[in-house]
């Protein structure tokens, strides 16, 4: 009877083992089951946080404010006043110096007619523009001392700029107003000169020397004399000194 009873024992001990078992079982899947199919808890967590990461760096990319800051900053060193010249010309360009500047001058008028009309001409021999500014101060006698050519009306205030390699301007001059005849005596020049005018105003160093046309070897000039100022163009510097 005693050995029997022992055998019952044991067959439920094992009966109940197998039951907690199955328990532990069915919860490790019921567990396992709640879990996203993605695999470990562990790994997905730094998966999900990524995308988040890469977000602000994307926002504050040096393509952004500090690149549009460095291309503005040529464009405002282009336009501004940085570009004039200690003379005010209102250009980004130098004014015009007498020893960068070649010089002719061409008569225009008939043979058989008396000298009157002429064209200055400047050529640019450097090879950066350069700018005139008003008219040039003539001469017709010798010597700085001498008095100014009156201008034709109000100068032009608007800078000519004159290319580098070659560029021209040019100033229109009317030397003699009188019609006598007879045997009267009148100033003669043999040549003329000019000196440039900066950009406020004051005279520059230097003078430019205009020999006069072959076969004049001199030209009567009085108080009629004017010029006409600076131009980019032959017309438009000889058309008002061609109505003279």
């Amino acid at each position: 009877m005693h050995t029997k009873a022992v055998r019952t024992g044991s067959v439920r001990q094992a009966l109940r083992s197998t039951l907690l078992g199955a328990g532990v079982a069915a919860a490790l899947l019921a567990a396992t089951a709640c879990r996203p199919s993605g695999g470990d808890g562990d790994a997905a967590a730094p998966s999900g946080s990524v995308p988040a990461a890469g977000s602000p760096s994307k926002g504050t990319e040096p393509s952004g404010d500090s690149g549009t800051g460095s291309s503005s900053s040529p464009a405002a060193d282009a336009t501004g006043d940085s570009g004039e010249t200690s003379g005010g010309n209102g250009t980004q360009y130098q004014d015009c110096t007498a020893s960068g500047l070649g010089t002719a001058v061409e008569l225009q008028d008939a043979s058989g007619e008396t000298p009157r009309h002429f064209l200055l001409t400047v050529t640019n021999d450097g090879g950066a523009p350069c700018v005139l500014n008003d008219g040039p101060l003539v001469r017709l006698a010798a010597g700085s001392d001498a008095s100014t050519v009156e201008a034709l009306g109000e100068p032009d205030t608007e800078p000519v700029v004159v290319e580098g390699g070659g560029g021209k301007a040019y100033a229109g001059l009317y030397v003699f107003g009188n019609d006598e005849g007879g045997e009267a005596e009148y100033d003669q020049a043999d040549r003329f000169t000019a000196t440039l005018v900066a950009g406020e105003g004051t005279e520059l160093r230097g003078t430019l020397v205009f020999d006069l046309p072959d076969g004049l070897g001199t030209v009567s000039y009085d108080d009629a004399a004017r010029v006409n100022g600076w131009a980019g163009t032959e017309g438009l510097a000889m058309r008002p000194i061609n109505q003279l």
